[in-house]
């Protein structure tokens, strides 16, 4: 997979042993009921994941996907298609699974940390989608995450900028007990509500609000919060996710969760790609 410096900048060598089983099966069930992409299918589906990472990695329209790629409506036409079937939710969740096994962790985490991040969004976004984050002085959209202790995504949710941390957050804990019922203790800041510390404890997780020391002054790195800060840094070197382009919330979803894709691909073949910061 290329980025824009020829380097390798999506899943290197695409963790066949995870990617690709998963991808086609997914056509092949489309195949049975008639709504493949292509009668028969004409197109790699590398080449169709490597175009839709490439868009992800750069920012690129859509439109100004090169022409060594899928052309551009058919890689968006299978973007949504992929979006609209969990295919990358599922795919985070292999490749995180085996992110964990290959640093002798167990597979699936027992400890979470949720933050929420707000930025701008493009033109193209409905205003209905939108809302303005106060606090932060932005109007746009929230992505609210949850991560394990190593900084991999567990869960996304995007709302409106205006929505309170700890209404997206009640969420949040709700998907992860239901999804990773191993998961006991959990770090948030005190954005979050001290009711939500109560509706975790409902579900069984230790939820503890993690605060500045009393009298600190300036920058302080504080204790789990930074794992988090630092996954978001991951995700906006991905530059689609510089700004909010996507006109569907799901859609925004789906591309934060290709971003951690690539990077957890990149992990596993021990590969690196520049970041469009430097270029």
């Amino acid at each position: 997979m290329q980025d824009a410096d020829g380097d390798s900048g999506g899943c290197a060598a695409t963790v066949p042993f995870q990617v690709e089983p998963l991808l086609t099966s997914w056509r092949d069930e489309k195949a049975r009921h008639g709504l493949n992409i292509g009668h028969p299918p004409q197109h790699n589906l590398r080449d169709l994941l490597d175009a839709i990472l490439y868009v992800a990695r750069t920012g690129i329209p859509w439109r100004y996907l090169p022409h060594d790629y899928p052309h551009w409506n058919t890689a968006y036409h299978c973007f949504g298609r992929w979006e609209k079937d969990g295919i990358f939710e599922q795919l985070n969740a292999l490749l995180r699974r085996r992110v964990r096994e290959d640093e002798g962790r167990t597979p699936e985490p027992t400890a979470c940390i949720i933050d929420a991040q707000s930025v701008k969004t493009s033109t193209n976004v409905p205003a209905r989608d939108q809302g303005a984050d106060v606090g932060k002085k932005i109007v746009g959209r929230k992505r609210s995450i949850v991560i394990d202790t190593t900084g991999l995504l567990l869960t996304v949710l995007v709302t409106a900028a205006s929505v309170q941390d700890s209404v997206a957050g009640r969420t949040l804990l709700d998907r992860i007990a239901a999804v990773h019922p191993g998961a006991r203790k959990g770090w948030a800041d005190r954005g979050y509500r001290e009711y939500l510390v109560d509706h975790a404890v409902c579900l069984g997780i230790d939820l503890e609000v993690v605060r500045r020391t009393p009298g600190a002054r300036g920058f302080t790195v504080l204790p789990r919060r930074w794992t988090v800060e630092r996954t978001l840094g991951w995700l906006m070197q991905h530059r689609r996710l510089a700004r909010d382009y996507e006109a569907l919330p799901a859609r925004s979803t789906a591309m934060i969760y290709l971003a951690m894709i690539a990077l957890m691909a990149r992990r596993l073949t021990r590969e690196s790609a520049p970041t469009w910061r430097g270029a």
